[in-house]
């Protein structure tokens, strides 16, 4: 297979963040909308907690030339999950990488002295549906290494639970971390209960439907410089009674706050989580050297040609 290595960065032209739309949302699900506070848990904090998270990283943009017509955009990308469990101290428990050629083009893999690239077809060809290729990927490597973890009490999994999805079933239930959102859920009307919120307090229960339906809410972590610092949204599947996901959202509103991170180590801080913060740091250091890993991509084109 013949391919070339762009010259451009790979960081440039990626979209950060793929947002799903807001789709349907019903607020009345666990209080009537005309009677929303915020709530304060009634439980104790959970002790035994897994984070699960992963990170991925594009190496290099390729073309890959085809028999006829233009060559084919491709992402050469690396990416990882791992878990932490915190039931006392906090231990990373597993971690796990792999390198995929992301393309809908015709491919053989790429072999490299850093390691190599396997093809892993994508039904699109833009760089937002090769990237979404990645971020399946990463959720299905995400829900391979959760798979291994047994009898954690929550599973919080960093980021919105579309992109878990795969580690579902597999550690009983899952709870999605969003740090930061670009749409808005709730209408106006509630707005002064969601962004009033006291630490340690969350919004009630409301549900979101696009092609699934989720029960979601927003937690205050920590105070900071604003109204919508320290606030994150949990979300957690439809898939169950109203009951069951109170006691829930409880356990998860007393047990994060005590993860929340302080500004002076963290620049993502209250909301990055130190569990999770902790565990990108060795994901991204295990993807290897970024600058070694692109002269093995340029070195495979150049025997290619």
């Amino acid at each position: 297979m013949r391919f070339a290595v762009a010259q451009w960065a790979p960081e440039y032209g990626t979209p950060a963040e793929l947002d799903e739309t807001t789709g349907r949302v019903e607020v009345g699900v666990e209080v009537p909308p005309g009677e929303w506070r915020g709530l304060v848990p009634d439980v104790e904090p959970v002790d035994d907690v897994l984070f699960i998270d992963g990170v991925r990283r594009v190496d290099a943009n390729l073309w890959i030339e085809q028999p006829q017509g233009r060559p084919v955009l491709g992402l050469a990308a690396t990416y990882a999950a791992g878990a932490v469990r915190s039931n006392g101290t906090a231990e990373i428990v597993a971690t796990r990488v792999e390198r995929g050629l992301f393309t809908s083009a015709a491919a053989t893999d790429i072999v490299t002295t850093c390691g190599v690239y396997s093809v892993k077809a994508t039904s699109g060809q833009t760089p937002e549906e090769l990237w979404l290729g990645i971020q399946q990927r990463m959720g299905e490597l995400e829900g391979a290494v959760a798979a291994d973890q047994e009898g954690a009490t929550l599973v919080i999994a960093d980021g919105p639970l579309s992109h878990h999805r795969h580690a579902e079933g597999e550690v009983g239930q899952l709870v999605g971390y969003v740090k930061r959102e670009h749409v808005e859920y709730l209408p106006s009307e509630l707005w002064d209960v969601k962004y009033g919120l006291g630490v340690g307090r969350r919004t009630p229960l409301f549900v979101t439907t696009t092609s699934w339906s989720r029960y979601s809410w927003y937690v205050r972590l920590a105070t900071g410089s604003g109204p919508a610092e320290g606030l994150v949204r949990c979300e957690i599947s439809g898939d169950m009674d109203i009951a069951t996901a109170v006691r829930i959202a409880d356990q998860v509103t007393a047990t994060l706050p005590r993860f929340a991170s302080a500004p002076h180590k963290d620049p993502r801080a209250p909301e990055n989580l130190y569990p999770i913060a902790g565990l990108e740091r060795e994901l991204r250091r295990r993807l290897g050297d970024r600058e070694l890993v692109y002269r093995a991509l340029r070195r495979a084109a150049a025997e290619a040609a």
